[in-house]
Parts: structure tokens; sequence; C-alpha cells
């Protein structure tokens, strides 16, 4: 009798795991997790308005930002096209998201060229942000961003190669997620909206 009782407990102290393994699963993330692995949304940069430019202006509103320059030939022209695209999937909480696009060529991207380049795709939800060399050496470091300068031309132009993912940081400010070339706008736009209404 008393080895049945053991073995009823057992079973239902079981089931009562499984249960709650069950209610406590959080939905995974289609991109790539980097919460607790970077740092806060921090810098000091010149607006394309040419304006200094703190990090925390942004919070209250979910951040993407990108690191590319305004002369690239395919890269970043295709990343903001498709962050585009996650916008208009996003709908209204499209008001809730700022796109910061970041310079890896201060020396061509004045604050003027940047707000050319951000309002051809999308001026009200997207900002150019240039600085000294110093400044933007310091914060691609400070995210882990890889950036060189390529030979010049015969005409003096030249070409910058540079990581091309897309850094998604929540109103507060913290480092949520990591887009890739190979995310899709579908997955992009899904787990904004988690970050948007707070659901992780």
């Amino acid at each position: 009798m008393r080895r049945a009782r053991l073995l009823a407990l057992t079973i239902v102290l079981g089931a009562l795991t499984a249960l709650a393994g069950c209610t406590h699963r959080q939905e995974t993330w289609q991109l790539t997790n980097v919460t607790g692995h970077l740092p806060d949304l921090d810098f000091t940069l010149t607006g394309d308005d040419g304006r200094a430019v703190k990090g925390d202006a942004f919070k209250g509103r979910t951040s993407l930002v990108y690191f590319g320059y305004t002369h690239c030939p395919d890269v970043c022209p295709e990343t903001m096209g498709r962050l585009m695209q996650v916008l208009g999937k996003l709908g209204p909480d499209a008001q809730k998201v700022r796109i910061l696009f970041i310079t890896v060529d201060p020396a061509r991207d004045t604050a003027q060229a940047l707000r050319e380049y951000v309002g051809a795709f999308d001026s009200q939800h997207a900002e150019g942000l240039t600085g000294t060399d110093w400044q933007i050496e310091s914060l691609a470091k400070r995210y882990r961003v890889t950036y060189q300068m390529e030979k010049r031309d015969p005409s003096g132009n030249y070409e910058v190669t540079h990581s091309s993912a897309v850094y998604v940081f929540d109103s507060q400010g913290h480092a949520r997620l990591l887009a890739t070339d190979h995310d899709t706008p579908d997955a992009i736009a899904r787990d904004l909206r988690r970050i948007i209404e707070d659901r992780s």
C-alpha cells in the first residue's frame, strides 16, 4: 500500500512538473537574442540636423541601429529597403520604432548627406548619425561592429567593408536582438512586436 501511494505521488509530482514546464515555456525568438550580452544604447553623436544627440534621447521607442554609409553600393540600401518592409508590416506600431543609421564613413557622410540619404527611405522613422573618427570607432567597438576602408580607385573613390547586422534596442535602451541578412521582414516584424509590447 505504501509503495502504491509513493508511486501515485511520484506520478502526480511528475505531471505537475511537466505542466509547470508547459505553463512557463517562453516563445522562442526568430532573431538572435543578445539580451544581457551587449551594452545599452549609449552614445554622443551628431544628428542629421547638425545637432549633438545622445543615445538616451531615443528612449521610449524601439530603436533599430544599423552601421553603414551613404556611398554603399548594395548592402546598405538593401538593408534599409528591408527595414522599410518591416515598418510596413508593423502597421500603427511603426510609430513606436526609430531607425538609427550610423555612418562608418564620417569623412564623406556629413549631416546633410545623411539627411538626404535616410530621407529617401523614410524621413519620419529614420535618422542619420555621424561623428568624429574617434566617436565612430569607439561606438563600433562597443557593439562589436567591424569596418575597414578599402583601397581608393584612381578617381579617389573607395568602399567601406562593414558588418551588416541590425541591432534592436527596446524602449529602455537595452540591447535585445540582432537581425542579420538571413532574417526575413516577417521574422523581424514578429519579434519587434514582442519587444514593443514587452511580452518577452
